[in-house]
């Protein structure tokens, strides 16, 4: 096999590393070790020298840092100019980005820069016994896996949804940085941003609670979701969906899981009218317990559940909701802490 050498786009805001960045390392550092090959981390912005040490620890041989004022904040021609420059200074094999509305972005734009391929949306990335990437991605509405290679060009380019990988658990690691200089014209390319307003979720972020209550078409009806919500605020936990109730305007699509949505890992996941199709299955299969209510007996959902209940949640949830009241003090919830 080829010896293989990995990068990763480290996406970063206000000096904050988001969490995908991270999950890619550890998966880069998984492949790395099965080519015998070297992970190198793309980090860009403005005052971010001190994020390099936790690279390293997580996974990293080698960061590649843009640090300048001209990066702050995030512009894609800026970004894919330097990212482009990163790439001729250690020319990876392979590339990889999380699926974030900035991976999205600037990831295609970077491969059509290069002239190489790029698969979008993965939900598993492995390598065959030459060192190619092959690159997993739901296809047919969810029916099948396809299996993407890109065998002339390089370096092969993916997108992976946040929450899909794992994050290593840090380490005393020994690694190198390089820093890249950036031009200063940079600040000239494309669009400039007068103003930047951040809004703090309204909700409980799907990815952070320890439970998830979701919805999917066989609710039936925008009323029906009320008695999620309260399941979901019972439970102290947030409310999911599939594709079908967000086309419907039923929920937000900030709340869809699945290979278009967002990758949750609660202690528990309630799936209810949800037939289990594999674009919403690959979003949710690593949940700690997962409890499922169909109608039907024969439901996909069920094959990945820990606890599969046939029935119509209209008779089901109403019981348990009063269920739970009787056994929380006054009929609510004191703490968002379930106990171990």
């Amino acid at each position: 096999m080829k010896t293989q050498h990995i990068g990763v786009f480290i996406e970063q805001r206000g000096g904050v590393l988001h969490d995908v960045g991270l999950e890619l390392l550890g998966k880069a550092r998984e492949l790395a070790e099965v080519s015998k090959g070297t992970v190198s981390a793309f980090l860009l912005g403005r005052d971010i020298s001190a994020l390099s040490d936790d690279l390293i620890a997580q996974g990293a041989d080698t960061v590649l840092l843009a640090d300048s004022p001209v990066l702050e904040p995030y512009r894609l021609l800026p970004y894919t100019s330097v990212l482009a420059q990163a790439c001729e200074t250690c020319d990876p094999d392979i590339l990889l980005f999380g699926a974030t509305r900035m991976g999205v972005e600037l990831a295609p734009r970077l491969a059509a820069r290069l002239r190489t391929g790029l698969s979008a949306h993965c939900m598993d990335l492995r390598l065959d016994t030459e060192g190619k990437l092959l690159q997993m991605v739901p296809g047919w509405g969810g029916g099948v896996v396809a299996t993407i290679r890109c065998p002339d060009h390089r370096p092969q380019m993916a997108t992976v949804m946040p929450g899909v990988m794992k994050k290593l658990v840090p380490t005393e690691r020994s690694g190198e940085c390089i820093h890249l200089s950036v031009k200063e014209d940079l600040h000239r390319f494309g669009p400039k941003v007068l103003e930047v307003h951040i809004e703090e979720p309204k909700e409980m972020p799907l990815e952070k609670a320890d439970v998830v209550v979701a919805g999917g078409w066989g609710i039936g009806n925008p009323e029906g979701w009320a008695i999620l919500e309260d399941l979901a605020t019972l439970l102290c936990g947030a409310v999911g969906a599939t594709r079908p109730p967000v086309d419907e305007g039923w929920v937000s699509e900030s709340r869809m899981i699945g290979q278009s949505g967002k990758t949750v890992r609660p202690r528990l996941y309630m799936g209810i009218g949800i037939s289990g199709m594999s674009h919403h299955v690959v979003g949710m299969d690593e949940s700690d317990c997962i409890v499922a209510v169909n109608t039907n007996p024969d439901a996909a959902i069920f094959e990945v559940s820990d606890l599969a209940v046939v029935g119509d949640y209209r008779e089901i949830l109403p019981p348990l909701l009063k269920e739970i009241r009787t056994r929380l003090p006054e009929g609510r919830i004191d703490t968002c802490e379930l106990p171990q």
